[in-house]
């Protein structure tokens, strides 16, 4: 019991500082927060409880695996926000299925979240966006559509990849990826949504 306690108190602790320390600090989305300590006291739950028995491991390594394709199925999340889907559901497996607290097990929950918090950091790719961008015409090209978001952000853009081209309602929908200049970070601060549609009326 004091053990399970033990994990659970240094669970709290590790999910917290994930979430509540650096996820919601840079991403501001108050149902992620839920959910990510919903699925990580879950699987730390389970582990727990598989922890005595002889399939344990296994199914707390198939529990992983079903979470994690369900979770992926939603298109309500970027690809940043996977990653912290899956550190909520490791450190939440690494603490449950642990019956003897160890340096080890720290390290492991230390490194997942350190990790993070240098590769989710705004003064390594602070400047570089990927936005979904809607155009008020349709573009045949790849080409003429770059050139139409380059004219619209007014920065060269790394690349585009063209979703739709709707010929009857004259649009294009793209997903645009650039540096945005420095310059235009603190006057155009909306563009550092990631996939926010925005309609480009003259070109």
């Amino acid at each position: 019991m004091f053990t399970t306690l033990t994990m659970l108190g240094l669970n709290l602790v590790a999910i917290a500082i994930l979430v509540l320390g650096i996820y919601f600090p840079r991403h501001h989305r108050t149902d992620l927060v839920v959910a990510f300590f919903a699925v990580n006291m879950g699987v730390f739950g389970v582990a727990t409880v598989l922890t005595g028995t002889n399939v344990g491991m296994g199914l707390g390594m198939g529990l992983f695996g079903v979470l994690s394709i369900i979770r992926l199925r939603s298109s309500e999340i970027s690809q940043r926000e996977v990653s912290y889907y899956f550190a909520a559901l490791a450190i939440g497996l690494v603490n449950g299925m642990t019956t003897t607290p160890s340096e080890l097990e720290v390290v492991i929950v230390a490194a997942i979240i350190a990790t993070l918090a240098v590769a989710d950091s705004t003064r390594l790719f602070g400047q570089y966006r990927s936005q979904e961008i809607k155009l008020d015409r349709a573009y045949p090209t790849t080409a003429k559509a770059t050139r139409a978001v380059e004219l619209l952000l007014g920065t060269e853009v790394n690349s585009v990849t063209v979703h739709c081209v709707d010929l009857i309602n004259d649009t294009t929908k793209v997903t645009a990826r650039f540096r945005e200049p420095a310059a235009r970070e603190k006057s155009a601060p909306a563009l550092g949504q990631t996939e926010n549609e925005v309609a480009l009326n003259a070109l």
